[in-house]
């Protein structure tokens, strides 16, 4: 973060095509991708940094007190050369308190302790006193929370310095007016003219930007659903059409200005209830969400993907953009939780406490599901659940791939998490759940059973494989006999590295396991034998292989169901019987009557060929 504050600083006379936005941290490069949003799409060509910088604006001018004091801001890099404030410039600050509040690490975060989460230790360098200028010293971290949220959000000095004199403007020609009543991107074009900025091409962007915003707002993400008859809605397209052909004049009461701004303010005044309490422009779905996602986001640490220490304020700033976005608790719990889980991605899955905080977060979603039926928040819970399940199952669905003893600390907060998604999703949002509720069906044993069948099916196609290429002319021992022990071996790794874990949502865990185990050899031991016309000594190799596979996988099956209701007849009826010793005997006596018959045949063929010669009778004289 540190390293993005004096990037901003360097870059206070160089404009970007991101229209004054900073890139994204090497750092974070250099992580995990993150994952595809949840949120439907907007439909318009509205990229991530222009729905940043939207909020951004959005943020600063919720964070205007309801008073007719302007908003000031005096950037960190010129606060040092001012000159002393006068009295009427100190009370003027005193309305921004909420953004120019000092950061400390004074007290642990409430929010960070609720959430499971640790301090960083890099908080220890914030605000503090004795840290001095010196380069070897620590990074200097911002001093105020609105600094923190430029940082974060990756605002150029230029670029949130024209933000905030635009909405100065804006106050002082529309004094004690609110945030909510007003739309912004409309009023922006109404205060800047080519010459506010370096460059025609960033002034280009930056317009385009404000006409994607009304066209997403107020066309096709309206709160209020349009007619199409509607003559407002009309000329505004016409409007957004001509302006990308002759652009539109921006920064003075012209004609044009003035017909946008008729249209404009036509659409954004619709209200459900019929009253004109506000402007409705950034609170139609899913906009609103997009934008709301923007300013979760800086709640991260842009180089080590970490929740910031000053999560407390920084929340306490989102709050205010509430009322303009449409966003409730309801939705701020979603969007969080999503980024939160998203970051854990990102980290490599290595940060197991965002996970641990995403999973407490989804246990407030799980209460928010029951109590709202509201189409829109369905639709996107549904989503971000569906994407947080399908992530999770990709790795779960083939456990025995993804986790080894390196990482096998991750696999509870992967189940865990996965469970619950699939439990909202279910039993909150699934109208099968609720016509077969009396059924009382498990979802998390459901689940977790079948993750355990799928990952011992995939592992036992790998270990066939692998007893595969194990035979050659130096090792001639059969194929079935190498997999036996590989079974075996595995079976042991699966009750002492994954059924303690999975146990916590399915009593049986080793037992499924090795259910299934018996059942994949089995398959390919019945194909075996159905093969056999004569004891051989690989026949007998193969028969007491599987013999001895069958009593190890038994016994463990019989140790995980002691406690268990039917003590274990459920599971045990899933493993019929290999009957190794009953083939070993069958083909014994099958040996044994071909050999019985053979000799019998030999002895008859003798018979046959002999000649029998009397001897002649003697005459006596």
């Amino acid at each position: 973060m540190a390293r993005l504050f004096r990037e901003s600083r360097r870059d206070s006379s160089h404009s970007s095509s991101s229209n004054g936005f900073l890139p994204p941290a090497a750092a974070a490069a250099s992580s995990s991708s993150a994952l595809p949003s949840p949120f439907p799409d907007l439909g318009i060509a509205l990229s991530a940094a222009d729905l940043r910088e939207a909020a951004y604006e959005v943020l600063v001018a919720a964070s205007r007190t309801t008073g007719g004091k302007p908003l000031t801001y005096i950037p960190q890099s010129s606060a040092a050369a001012a000159p002393p404030a006068s009295p009427a410039s100190s009370a003027s600050s005193a309305s921004s308190a909420s953004l120019q509040r000092s950061l400390t690490s004074a007290a642990a975060s409430k929010m960070k302790k609720a959430l499971g989460l640790r301090s960083s230790a890099s908080s220890m360098g914030v605000g503090s006193p004795g840290s001095g200028g010196k380069a070897a010293g620590p990074p200097r971290r911002p001093a105020t929370v609105g600094e923190l949220m430029r940082v974060q959000m990756r605002v150029s000095e230029p670029a949130d310095a024209r933000i905030r004199r635009g909405l100065l403007r804006i106050a002082a020609s529309q004094l004690g007016r609110r945030a909510e009543s007003m739309v912004l991107p409309l009023e922006f074009l109404q205060q800047f003219k080519a010459s506010d900025f370096p460059d025609p091409q960033e002034y280009e962007a930056w317009r385009s930007r404000n006409l994607k915003l009304l066209e997403a707002g107020l066309l096709l993400h309206p709160l209020v659903p349009l007619n199409k008859s509607d003559s407002s809605a009309q000329r505004l397209r016409q409007i957004i059409r001509g302006a990308y052909d002759r652009p539109l004049e921006t920064g003075k009461n012209s004609e044009s200005m003035q017909s946008l701004r008729t249209s404009v303010m036509s659409l954004a005044g619709r209200s459900h209830d019929g009253t004109s309490d506000g402007c409705h422009w950034a609170d139609g779905f899913p906009l609103n969400l997009h934008l709301y996602q923007m300013l979760v986001e800086a709640c991260f640490d842009n180089d080590e993907g970490t929740v910031v220490d000053e999560i407390d304020e920084v929340m306490e700033l989102l709050k205010k953009t509430w009322v303009i976005l449409g966003i409730n608790e309801m939705l701020h719990n979603l969007c969080f939780t999503w980024a939160l889980f998203n970051h854990f991605v990102m980290s490599g899955q290595v940060d197991i406490e965002l996970l641990s905080a995403a999973e407490n977060q989804l246990a407030e979603i799980a209460k928010d599901a029951k109590t709202t039926k509201d189409p829109n928040y369905c639709k996107v819970l549904s989503s971000t659940l569906s994407s947080i399940m399908g992530w999770t199952e990709k790795r779960l669905l083939a456990y025995h791939e993804t986790f080894n003893t390196s990482n096998i600390e991750s696999m509870q907060g992967i189940v865990s998490i996965g469970v619950s998604a699939a439990r909202v999703l279910v039993e909150d949002i699934s109208h099968e759940y609720r016509r077969r509720r009396k059924e009382e069906t498990d979802v998390a044993r459901s689940r977790v059973e079948t993750y355990i069948r799928s990952s011992l099916r995939t592992a036992f196609a790998q270990r066939m494989e692998e007893a595969d290429s194990k035979r050659s002319s130096r090792n001639p021992t059969p194929v079935l006999s190498i997999l036996a022990k590989d079974i075996g071996d595995l079976a042991i790794k699966e009750k002492n590295l994954y059924s303690p874990i999975l146990k916590t949502w399915h009593p049986l865990a080793s037992g499924v396991a090795v259910a299934t185990l018996h059942s994949c050899y089995g398959n390919e031991l019945k194909q075996f034998v159905a093969g056999l016309t004569e004891l051989t000594p690989d026949t007998v190799q193969v028969l007491k292989s599987a013999d001895k596979l069958e009593k190890d996988l038994v016994n463990i099956a019989v140790e995980d169901s002691v406690d268990s209701d039917d003590g274990g007849k459920s599971l045990i009826r899933e493993m019929p019987p290999y009957e190794a010793e009953n083939a070993i005997a069958n083909l014994v006596k099958v040996w044994i009557k071909e050999r019985v018959d053979r000799l019998k045949g030999w002895v008859d063929r003798n018979l046959k060929q002999e000649v029998l010669v009397l001897p002649l009778p003697i005459i006596k004289p």
